[in-house]
């Protein structure tokens, strides 16, 4: 369960977002919508423990992210969060499936060998297990960072604009995965987009125009 109350978030000096109340059971899809500029970005930083609020709380479970210490946010995002950024970063020096590895190594989590290359199998990619990043194509760097997100099984989901370079047949594809492997590990999801083609794909939504 991910939920927020009154959450507020203000860059420097600058004037206060406001966020409507978000409230996702576990297990459930949901599609946050919103035109460029209008926060969503900073929603999904808020929601991922990026960003401190200025008010409210962003709660997944039974804990609330803003009253954790900086060292526990980051053990428990490792462990609960998969977060898939619009441009995904890898340490270049690693091989795909050492890149995964180490998110397991950053949670905290005991290293598992099989569960690295059962992702990549699901995403069509196991034959790049030992491949530099910096050698996939942009849909195979896509299915990577699907793969980093959820290898330490997580609670929530959060994808930024996944779909917003890719044409229909792309992003037809990019969703069914994104769903389908939510749905083996019964993760929260929430795809934050201004890309109206999902609209019809997701019967839960919230629109931060409005």
């Amino acid at each position: 369960m991910l939920k927020t109350e009154n959450l507020q978030y203000s860059y420097n000096s600058g004037p206060a977002l406001r966020f409507p109340d978000i409230h996702c059971e576990t297990g459930e899809h949901w599609l946050l919508l919103g035109q460029s500029g209008c926060g969503k970005t900073t929603l999904l930083h808020l929601l991922g423990g990026l960003l401190t609020p200025r008010q409210g709380k962003v709660i997944l479970g039974q804990t609330t992210l803003n009253a954790l210490s900086s060292s526990q946010l980051d053990k428990f995002r490792g462990k609960n969060i998969g977060i898939i950024f619009q441009n995904p970063h890898f340490v270049r020096s690693l091989t795909v499936g050492e890149n995964l590895a180490l998110a397991q190594q950053l949670a905290g989590v005991p290293a598992d060998k099989n569960r690295i290359v059962h992702l990549l199998d699901r995403l069509a990619i196991g034959h790049k297990i030992n491949a530099k990043t910096s050698d996939l194509s942009q849909g195979e760097r896509q299915r990577a960072a699907i793969a980093r997100a959820l290898v330490n099984k997580p609670e929530v989901i959060l994808a930024d604009e996944p779909t917003s370079a890719l044409d229909d047949v792309n992003t037809e594809e990019v969703i069914r995965l994104l769903e389908e492997t939510a749905s083996e590990v019964n993760a929260t999801l929430l795809v934050v987009t201004h890309d109206g083609r999902l609209k019809e794909k997701f019967s839960k939504q919230i629109n931060l125009n409005g």
